[in-house]
């Protein structure tokens, strides 16, 4: 079913003045100099977005992984504007909503094990920076304050706070800000190796040993100066790269031997993307914490979270009763329109049984994506969960170059590709159809032998 937009009116390109909007992640410079119009997205419904021109753009990463529901799923908009004529905003501090505590009793009940204490934030980066400050204030408590030091990932996405883009491991993302960064932070091996896992379907065979590295550098350092390990247990912002068979596994395994915290970063990952509710689930392994954002709430209205486990909550219940436990939040955390969106979204989730369509709809996009291997320049496609990646090879001395024109050939099909250096990620709504997936692929493949 096409669920696009009623075209608007059409917008001339000198309606617009571009120059006092610094775009984020976005060549500021390149866009403004092309004024794209069919990248300026006037509405979006269904699967579809519709550009100030009338044309049609299929969501092929589902807004930034957000959105995976397609866009403006009745249930949601009702419950927001429904919530805006009963509240439309309930300070966090010393009261709250009573929604707000109903919605992280639902949360509690899909995390996995004893998962079930819910810290609200407004976003992955927010909630990132909330898991290793809680992380921190766990050990102090527990007398081991000396567990000053965070173990991220080499290419991992954690968001944009400090503590993100120190614990991250995208090197775009942090070379600016080296300087305040926080210190003593060190990284993991990332597990990309196309001389290993080229072409892999699902989780590669090879690179389980990878995690072993921890054991390297908790021998470096030694562990009781490690407070925890934070890991996307797929990576999707780097371009769905995926863990090796029993990786995760592993790691669990060295931070249970070391009494390290292991913090998976579920941004991406949270509300169904993988088959499960979360990768947590999908993969069979248990962390600590877990931060969630997007998918919670189809991205509606901006929220995010942690995740703890309740030995870690209970480790903060100390001290005298009338004194705050933990001296942080976000004048924002728990917004009551985004709790309702959430409480829309939890509800869609469980009674179209959405983590179960999207696992058989990642086994579609895997043969799908898979049919592209041989194509020009093509020397990588992975898959994990309802996403996968293209992987080309970058043009000499212009690495990038060949993703941006591969991005820019696909709006000319009618795709709203993701691109990260020179990969395409797909992770398209879980109502995407069959003929819909298809187009998008036919699409992709198009756009590679155009820019070849």
């Amino acid at each position: 079913m096409n669920h696009a937009a009623h075209s608007p009116a059409p917008l001339a390109a000198t309606d617009l003045n571009l120059d006092p909007y610094w775009m984020p992640f976005t060549h500021n410079r390149y866009f403004k100099t092309k004024r794209p119009m069919d990248r300026l997205l006037a509405s979006a419904k269904g699967a579809y977005y519709t550009t100030v021109e009338g044309q049609q753009l299929f969501d092929c990463l589902s807004g930034l992984w957000c959105s995976s529901l397609g866009h403006g799923h009745p249930k949601i908009v009702e419950a927001v504007k429904r919530q805006l004529d009963i509240a439309d905003y309930v300070p966090a501090f010393q009261v709250a909503s009573p929604e707000s505590f109903r919605l992280a009793e639902r949360l509690a009940d899909v995390a996995p094990a004893d998962l079930n204490r819910v810290f609200f934030t407004n976003s992955g980066s927010e909630a990132v920076d909330t898991s290793l400050k809680i992380a921190l204030a766990y050990h102090r408590l527990r007398g081991e304050a000396s567990r000053t030091r965070f173990i991220g990932r080499e290419k991992g996405y954690h968001g944009v706070g400090f503590g993100g883009i120190s614990v991250g491991g995208m090197v775009a993302n942090r070379k600016m800000f080296a300087p305040a960064m926080i210190p003593g932070v060190d990284h993991l091996p990332h597990t990309h190796n196309l001389k290993e896992m080229a072409f892999s379907r699902g989780q590669p065979a090879w690179g389980a040993h990878l995690a072993d590295d921890l054991e390297r550098i908790v021998a470096l350092h030694d562990a009781s100066t490690i407070a925890a390990v934070i890991v996307e247990p797929m990576q999707g912002s780097v371009g769905v790269v995926v863990p090796p068979v029993d990786y995760l596994n592993r790691l669990r395994a060295i931070c249970d031997k070391h009494g390290i915290l292991l913090i998976f970063d579920e941004v991406i990952c949270g509300f169904g993307r993988m088959g499960d509710w979360f990768g947590a689930q999908a993969f069979g392994v248990v962390p600590d914490l877990i931060t969630f954002a997007k998918c919670v709430n189809n991205g509606t209205v901006p929220m995010g979270g942690v995740i703890a486990r309740q030995g870690i909550y209970d480790t903060f219940m100390t001290g005298p009763e009338h004194m705050v436990e933990l001296f942080h939040g976000y004048t924002y955390s728990a917004h009551p329109l985004a709790v309702a969106a959430a409480h829309a979204t939890l509800d869609i989730l469980h009674e179209e049984e959405v983590p179960k369509r999207f696992g058989a709809l990642g086994r579609q996009i895997e043969e799908a994506a898979h049919s592209l291997k041989g194509e020009p320049n093509v020397i990588d496609i992975r898959n994990c969960g309802a996403a996968a990646a293209v992987e080309l090879s970058p043009l000499p001395g212009q690495p990038g170059l060949r993703g941006l024109r591969l991005f820019e050939e696909g709006l000319k099909r009618g795709m709203l590709l993701r691109f990260t250096g020179d990969t395409i990620a797909m992770a398209p709504p879980v109502v995407t159809t069959p003929d819909e997936l298809h187009r998008m692929i036919e699409a992709v493949r198009a756009s590679i032998r155009a820019v070849a």
